[in-house]
């Protein structure tokens, strides 16, 4: 009798088990998964009602792609299917070299196979400000003379002239395959011995405001990404590329004149910003703006409340490799808050953002949430 009710014992046991096994579901809760980074970042955000797509796509990537994508790569010609195949790579941006030897049909076929090598869609850059700095239209193949700066279609035709010209540019851009132009300058100078005035309005905070406002609109409309530079505001500091600038002037200056442009574009829906190497004493006087979480998390997240995508001017200048001599320039930029990395050497930045991965040196989460905006900007602006 006792081994009968033994053996039934183990039945009732093993059958209650399978039963509560088939029906886990119906009697147990599922432990919530987490939604890094969505939970982390909020849905108006300027991308916000892209994040759902973005992260179904962030949760299919490897690390791999992850750190590729923040990376906007110098382009080389020989190299380019490597950084796109092999890395990654987020983006690649052009110079005047790269555009010259081709014309609109080969340069938008050479792009157009470049985004088809990719897994996920290439931001194709260029600076193409107008005046100065123009990479594209200085070429005839492209077009018949360059861009004037913005200043002097202005000074010739007011904003009528220069919401055309605008518009011709972002056309022109787009019909090569660029979607992504660094530019407009946001930058205050009203002093011609000004390093950077000769790529500026020319003109005081106030109307320099009002001109970035347009220029962010004028870009939105032709649907090309604009990226307002170089925060947090270059004053009268030197060049960069040669070596470092030391901005001595008080924060109240910022708050009351160089903030005021990029404020302005960030109202207007600037999809992106870029950060200059200045090292800007009253806001973290030890590291260059671009490596700076001082800067670009605590200024421009917090302050200024921007929450599109934050590009470090070139971490291979000068400017930046005394204060990176560990080579640890790309770590120090996404763990400032930077979402995309501009750089020639990609194969050492690439491998560093990896191993800092898994040396817990940056946070995974980390490198989500800079990717969710990056896939979210590139869906929003249709790459």
């Amino acid at each position: 009798m006792r081994r009968f009710f033994a053996f039934l014992l183990i039945v009732i046991l093993i059958g209650g088990g399978v039963f509560l096994y088939l029906n886990k579901d119906k009697y147990f809760s599922k432990k919530e998964e987490k939604e890094e980074p969505m939970e982390e970042i909020k849905s108006n955000d300027l991308f916000g009602k892209y994040y759902t797509s973005a992260n179904a796509k962030l949760k299919k990537m490897t690390l791999e792609e992850k750190i590729g994508q923040l990376f906007l790569v110098s382009y080389d010609a020989n190299l380019a299917s490597t950084y796109v195949t092999k890395y990654h790579a987020g983006g690649l941006l052009l110079f005047a070299k790269d555009f010259e030897g081709y014309n609109k049909t080969t340069m938008k076929k050479h792009l157009d196979e470049l985004q088809k090598q990719s897994t996920y869609p290439l931001a194709i850059a260029a600076d193409e400000e107008g005046g100065y700095v123009t990479r594209i239209s200085r070429f005839e193949e492209y077009r018949d003379s360059k861009f004037k700066s913005p200043k002097s279609y202005y000074d010739e035709g007011g904003y009528e002239l220069l919401e055309e010209m605008e518009r011709e540019k972002a056309k022109l851009l787009l019909s090569i395959g660029v979607n992504f132009n660094l530019a407009p300058v946001a930058d205050i100078s009203t002093d011609e011995d000004d390093f950077i005035y000769i790529r500026t309005f020319g003109r005081d905070a106030a109307s320099t405001s009002e001109y970035i406002s347009n220029m962010v609109s004028y870009a939105n409309s032709e649907n090309i990404s604009s990226c307002l530079k170089h925060f947090p505001g270059y004053g009268n500091n030197e060049d960069t590329h040669t070596g470092i600038a030391i901005d001595e002037r008080d924060y109240t200056t910022f708050e009351e004149n160089d903030y005021l442009p990029f404020i302005s574009g960030i109202d207007e829906k600037v999809p992106a910003i870029l950060v200059s190497h200045n090292i800007v004493k009253c806001m973290d006087p030890d590291h260059p703006a671009s490596l700076s979480e001082k800067v670009i998390t605590g200024e421009l997240r917090d302050k200024l409340h921007f929450t599109g995508i934050v590009v470090t001017d070139d971490l291979d200048m000068d400017a930046v490799k005394e204060y990176a001599e560990g080579g640890n320039a790309a770590t120090l930029a996404i763990n400032a808050g930077a979402d995309m990395i501009i750089t020639s050497d990609i194969k050492s930045m690439y491998q560093e953002l990896l191993d800092g991965v898994k040396n817990k040196q940056i946070e995974e989460s980390t490198i989500d949430k800079a990717v969710l905006r990056i896939l979210a900007w590139k869906e929003a602006y249709q790459f």
